[in-house]
């Protein structure tokens, strides 16, 4: 099973499966992988000391980020997360960024954003839209109605910790109007906005 993958110049990191939302969108409704990565599809979650053992079939000089994110929302194993970047951090200086749909909160019950903390660099939130309800017809959060403004709240509170933090939307999925209400959004909360391309 594919736990590790290179893409876009960066090394991923595919731990989980598991997630909050079924997004319309997502990737993983088109195919088992992405550009060659290998099946991301897991077995099973493998476990912390795995992860750490697949660093050396991937030597991350070649690459420029760790980057977690895979068939699944990482912050699903948060603190194994942690774990595995805390080491990769030490071990190869690289700079580690988590890919979210930023529902750890309330996955967890408890504002989680102190542990990012010293050891995530970027943390990247999927905003998709700047509707809360359109959010929901989205991403089929099972969270439910909370989660747009629970997802903002993250972005704000995360902040405090992690150094960048980013929101993004996908090009040409939502009008250029909407787009400025998302930079809009992405200013108060005192973060960077950027529109990614389908795939990144």
């Amino acid at each position: 099973m594919t736990i590790l993958y290179p893409l876009y110049g960066n090394l991923y990191v595919n731990m989980t499966n598991r997630c909050p939302c079924a997004c319309t969108f997502c990737l993983r409704n088109n195919g088992d992988e992405l550009n060659g990565s290998g099946n991301l599809w897991l077995d099973r979650e493998p476990d912390v000391s795995e992860v750490k053992a697949a660093f050396d079939q991937f030597p991350p000089d070649r690459y420029e980020d760790i980057v977690f994110c895979g068939y699944g929302e990482p912050t699903e194993r948060l603190e194994d997360l942690l774990e595995v970047a805390a080491f990769a951090k030490e071990k190869f200086q690289k700079k580690i960024r988590v890919n979210t749909n930023g529902l750890a909160n309330l996955i967890y019950g408890k504002d989680v954003t102190p542990m990012f903390g010293g050891i995530v660099d970027v943390i990247s939130i999927s905003l998709n839209t700047p509707d809360p309800e359109e959010y929901l017809r989205l991403t089929r959060s099972r969270f439910g109605t909370g989660s747009f403004e629970a997802m903002l709240s993250f972005a704000r509170d995360v902040k405090k910790y992690v150094p960048h933090v980013v929101m993004t939307t996908v090009e040409t999925t939502i009008s250029s109007e909407e787009e400025e209400q998302c930079r809009k959004i992405c200013e108060d909360l005192g973060v960077t906005y950027r529109i990614r391309s389908f795939e990144k």
